[in-house]
């Protein structure tokens, strides 16, 4: 029902379809990116098989999206071994 009014006021006024266009690329990409954040290592689905993933992880794994100035192959291990 609402894709075939959009539909319909994209016919009436093609200068819609880009708004149309960029709308849905936008929602998509922010779709794309819950996924990946709900996927990450740091988020614990299931804390009866692994309560702690966060310390099963590499010191070199690289955490942010982009690290700019951070070098993650060199990082050593500052801390316990739990």
């Amino acid at each position: 029902m609402v894709f075939r009014t959009a539909m319909e006021h994209a016919k009436r006024h093609p200068g819609l379809i880009p708004q149309f266009f960029f709308i849905c690329l936008g929602m998509g990409g922010a779709s794309m990116y819950l996924i990946r954040l709900a996927k990450g290592p740091h988020v614990t689905w299931n804390k009866t098989n692994n309560p702690e993933p966060w310390n099963n992880l590499d010191p070199t794994y690289q955490y942010k999206f982009v690290a700019i100035t951070t070098d993650y192959k060199n990082l050593k291990k500052e801390g316990p071994e739990f």
